[in-house]
């Protein structure tokens, strides 16, 4: 005989708690990510802010240093002297990067090995040292010479209240009333403007007066 027993298998319902952390495991990611982006502004606030770089100070024309009674020589990688400057006083101003040098004088050789040698009672220098502004009782003196050709170049003088000199290329100039001496020749003008190197050619304007002395051998 045989006897069919039925049952019915009641399991153990699942506890609050269970159920609690099935939905809470949906939402963790987030929690996390608003967690984690919290904590990263947190210690964003909480870092000082690096310093601002402090503004340039605008360049204004005051020497930033001097020299007094001082002598400047320059050699060329052979050793020999190139050029010479003295002066009483030199000041150096930032904003233009230029030099005033008082009392000065110059020498300087160039590439013939000639002569010439600069004075007046301010001299104005760039700081790449080619060009100049000579005022007051400006002279400029070239030694004659001989090119590398042989041939001879002339003795020349300039004289006036002001001169400005650029050195690459030769050049002189004048808008003030000038004296040009070459060798015996002299010659007077309100402008001048003299380019030198291998043209050597001299522009005079505005009541020009020459005197010329023949050399005759």
């Amino acid at each position: 005989m045989n006897t069919a027993i039925a049952m019915d298998v009641v399991r153990p319902s699942r506890s609050i708690w269970s159920l609690a952390w099935d939905r809470l495991s949906v939402y963790l990611p987030v929690l996390l990510m608003v967690l984690l982006a919290l904590g990263s502004y947190l210690l964003l606030q909480a870092t000082p802010e690096p310093p601002k770089p402090a503004p340039e100070r605008a360049l204004t024309h005051e020497a930033d240093y001097f020299m007094r009674r001082f002598s400047v020589k320059v050699f060329a990688p052979s050793g020999e002297l190139t050029s010479e400057m003295y002066g009483t006083e030199a000041h150096h101003y930032p904003d233009t990067d230029t030099v005033e040098i008082e009392n000065a004088r110059v020498r300087a050789f160039n590439q013939y090995k000639q002569l010439s040698t600069a004075t007046a009672n301010q001299i104005v220098a760039n700081g790449a040292g080619t060009d100049f502004e000579l005022k007051g009782n400006a002279v400029v003196v070239r030694q004659a010479g001989r090119t590398a050709t042989g041939q001879r170049v002339s003795r020349m003088e300039f004289h006036g209240e002001y001169l400005k000199v650029t050195t690459k290329p030769e050049h002189v100039s004048s808008d003030q009333p000038v004296l040009l001496i070459r060798d015996n020749d002299q010659i007077t003008a309100d402008l001048l403007d003299y380019v030198g190197d291998t043209t050597q050619v001299v522009n005079l304007t505005g009541n020009v007066r020459a005197k010329l002395v023949s050399n005759l051998r």
